[in-house]
């Protein structure tokens, strides 16, 4: 049987589909008392959040229970949240503020380390294993501001002003360290390997 038009005959049964909610609105109705709203947030927000906690780390139990750490931080800061504020970088701030608490404590559980590139895929920026491996290494090799501009924005395709939110800086010195990071980052990768073919982003992303 083939679904009416929606100018057709029963049409006036139809019912409008509703758009998705935002992130922002999914938030206000679970701190008005939407339940059901906090488990949609958290099935669209953890896959990404996964991705950078799992990163400097080796274990991917670890990164698991820092994304519930991290759902659970919001929980208690849901009345926090400011109206008209944009929620992810809020949450990736608690997230990256807990993988750093954990890495400058040093509190791992000893499990055998993975490959990152195992626990997180810089979602097909490179074309192998081993190119992300390079890529990875060559990541590993900036200076912590400039990697975690990168990250955030090469890998997890945020916005410069997104990343400025979250790193606390202002969006034209987002720019300067990627600009810096991402030139650095293209000389590691040609004198490593001439023929790389990770597709790192060329000066205009950085502009």
């Amino acid at each position: 049987m083939v679904a009416p038009f929606p100018w057709g005959p029963g049409c006036a049964n139809l019912r409008p589909v509703a758009p998705e909610r935002t992130d922002e609105e999914l938030m206000a109705a679970y701190v008005a008392g939407d339940a059901a709203a906090f488990r949609v947030l958290f099935d669209r927000l953890a896959p990404q959040l996964l991705r950078l906690c799992a990163r400097g780390l080796g274990s991917k139990s670890e990164a698991e229970d820092l994304v519930q750490q991290t759902f659970l931080q919001l929980h208690r800061a849901r009345f926090e949240f400011r109206a008209g504020a944009r929620l992810r970088p809020f949450v990736v701030t608690i997230a990256l503020n807990l993988r750093r608490d954990l890495q400058r404590r040093g509190k791992f559980r000893g499990e055998s380390p993975r490959p990152i590139e195992e626990l997180a895929d810089p979602r097909g920026n490179a074309a192998d294993e081993l190119e992300r491996a390079r890529v990875r290494r060559a990541l590993d090799r900036l200076p912590p501001d400039q990697r975690e501009v990168i990250e955030l924005h090469w890998l997890e395709g945020l916005s410069f002003p997104e990343v400025a939110e979250i790193v606390g800086a202002s969006a034209g010195a987002v720019r300067v360290r990627a600009h810096r990071g991402y030139q650095k980052l293209r000389e590691e990768l040609a004198d490593a390997a001439p023929d790389s073919r990770a597709a790192v982003p060329g000066e205009e992303a950085a502009s």
